[in-house]
């Protein structure tokens, strides 16, 4: 899955641009073309699709440039101020791209939408903003929308009489239900850390709505303390205690497929994680991925601040855009094909959810219509998509971030410990 996760491992420096392009030029460093960047994985077959395409009409000819996924935010880091940058590069939005505006490197793109609205108007709102930044936008969202859902095992529900959980009241009768069979409420992959993340961040906007967390963001340290903070704090930790998610969640990883085993295999009723998950059961557990998984939206809070409907997750990736391109009139050309209806039937083909606002004319041609249409019906409906908190945050914060959601999970940080954690945290 193209998700950002921090780790600590130390990255070569010199590893070398892989595969479909040469490497060589790129934004500072003309070549007469234009260098397209991205994540090296099994998607890099449409990209380069939509690059031939370009290519047919262009004076102006793109290269595809990738990294393998593992060493492509390391790389970036390392070319972006170099001859070698690219013209165009995949990121994340949000923290992603929040220190590359503020050194000045990329290029606004609201000349570009000025000339022509559709580079904005062809997708969903929820999902364009979360590449805005200081107010101008930085990226076109370029692959599929990944929002977090609850699934479930509907057989184990079934034995417990317990239905998908509207509310929170809802969520908290169906653990009591769950532990009386015997099975594990909630499923979570707690050694990886970030899908434990993943019940702060809805929790925080249902309570807070988007709000908060975003003055978070924008570098005001007393979001953290708000009364509504303390209370999502509380809930979660009332969720921990009532034995939702057993007692060695934190020797479960989900990128092992531990937690996704526990659903698969009955002893877990729930697992709360980003749309990929299905392709996951259906890689691993086919048979009950095609008869036995459900999903349904977060549970509501009542009395909370947020929007019902608001979803949080990964938005999308997005292309930016190198400030010093000598092509700006191909690159604006390029990114139009991001709302093509090729752009849109080939990402469906390989199980990408576009987000643009044609999307629905193609949902039915998807490997799975019935679970893309719940999920864009989900994404175009909200009035808020929370970026995940460790691609809202710049890198740099990703580790003290997860450090503390773990210890405050386990009961190693207090509330307030874990607020003063993540007042610490670096904001640019």
């Amino acid at each position: 899955m193209p998700r950002l996760i921090a780790t600590g491992a130390t990255l070569a420096l010199a590893l070398s641009l892989s595969a479909c392009g040469d490497g060589n030029g790129g934004a500072a460093a003309d070549d007469g073309k234009i260098h397209i960047l991205v994540y090296g994985d099994a998607t890099n077959k449409i990209e380069k699709q939509i690059v031939d395409k370009f290519n047919e009409t262009s004076d102006v000819k793109a290269v595809l440039d990738t990294i393998p996924g593992a060493d492509y935010q390391k790389k970036l880091q390392t070319i972006i101020s170099t001859p070698q940058a690219p013209d165009v590069f995949f990121n994340w939005g949000g923290g992603s791209i929040k220190p590359f505006v503020k050194a000045d490197l990329l290029l606004p793109l609201d000349g570009f939408i000025k000339k022509n609205p559709d580079l904005e108007s062809k997708f969903l709102p929820s999902v364009f903003n979360n590449a805005v930044v200081d107010g101008k936008p930085y990226g076109i969202p370029m692959r599929g929308t990944q929002p977090v859902l609850l699934f479930h095992n509907k057989n184990v529900l079934k034995k417990a009489g317990v239905q998908p959980p509207k509310t929170w009241d809802d969520l908290l009768n169906a653990v009591e239900k769950l532990k009386d069979e015997g099975v594990t409420p909630i499923a979570l992959g707690g050694g990886d850390v970030w899908p434990t993340q993943m019940w702060f961040q809805y929790l925080f906007d249902r309570i807070a709505g988007p709000e908060l967390f975003q003055k978070a963001i924008d570098g005001d340290k007393s979001a953290w303390e708000a009364p509504e903070a303390k209370k999502a704090l509380k809930m979660i930790r009332e969720l921990v205690d009532a034995g939702a998610f057993g007692k060695n969640y934190d020797s479960v990883k989900y990128t092992n497929g531990g937690s996704v085993a526990l659903v698969a295999q009955d002893k877990a009723g729930f697992e709360l994680m980003g749309s990929w998950y299905y392709s996951q059961q259906l890689t691993d557990h086919p048979d009950f991925a095609e008869t036995g998984l459900g999903y349904s939206a977060f549970p509501t809070v009542a009395g909370g601040k947020g929007d019902p409907k608001n979803v949080a997750g990964n938005t999308n990736n997005y292309y930016s855009v190198l400030k010093k391109t000598k092509h700006p009139e191909a690159v604006a050309k390029f990114l139009e094909l991001m709302y093509s209806d090729e752009f849109v039937k080939a990402q469906l083909d390989v199980g990408n959810l576009t987000t643009t606002t044609n999307t629905d004319e193609f949902i039915e041609t998807s490997a799975t219509p019935e679970y893309s249409r719940f999920q864009y019906d989900l994404v175009a409906d909200a009035p808020s998509f929370q970026l995940s908190w460790d691609q809202a945050y710049p890198q740099s914060a990703a580790s003290d971030m997860h450090k503390a959601i773990q210890q405050f999970f386990n009961g190693q940080l207090d509330a307030d410990g874990f607020i003063k954690a993540m007042q610490a945290l670096p904001t640019e």
